[in-house]
């Protein structure tokens, strides 16, 4: 069963560098380090580390609307990320989280162009039990909303 999970993640890969997969940064929370240049009360500066993840399909989606929602209400735009096991894991190993779920829920959001996304929801599509392909999908800060 492990030889079909490769497979599929060689496929869940070249498909995404085939409809032109691009970079994205995974921005997470760093250690807290302290620093007697311009602290106060024994307060550290927050520090993010940003992490490239390649390749994955970057795309906005339409958002469902509850019958109850009116037609003239416009919902917050939603953004689907589908990102390649092979990235994901090898920065679960690079970086000592047990999980993707763990790295997805640490996670201060994704960085695209510039604007930093919240991951709203993780998933995975899964074959012999095992992860070849995660969907994120993501929400632009309120800022950002039209």
């Amino acid at each position: 069963m492990a030889s079909v999970n490769a497979a599929a993640i060689r496929a869940a890969d070249t498909l995404l560098r085939g409809v032109g997969g691009r970079q994205v940064l995974l921005r997470t929370p760093a250690p807290a380090i302290p620093n007697d240049d311009g602290e106060q009360l024994g307060l550290s500066t927050p520090q993010f580390q940003d992490f490239p993840i390649t390749p994955v399909i970057y795309r906005r989606i339409r958002p469902r609307l509850p019958s109850s929602v009116a037609a003239t209400q416009s919902p917050a735009p939603q953004y689907e990320l589908l990102i390649s096991a092979t990235a994901v894991n090898a920065l679960i190993g690079s970086q000592e989280y047990n999980s993707a779920a763990k790295l997805f829920n640490t996670a201060c959001g994704i960085l695209i162009d510039g604007v930093l996304l919240n991951i709203e929801s993780a998933n995975y599509s899964e074959l012999g039990g095992a992860a070849y392909l995660y969907r994120l999908l993501l929400r632009a800060p309120q800022a950002l909303r039209t």
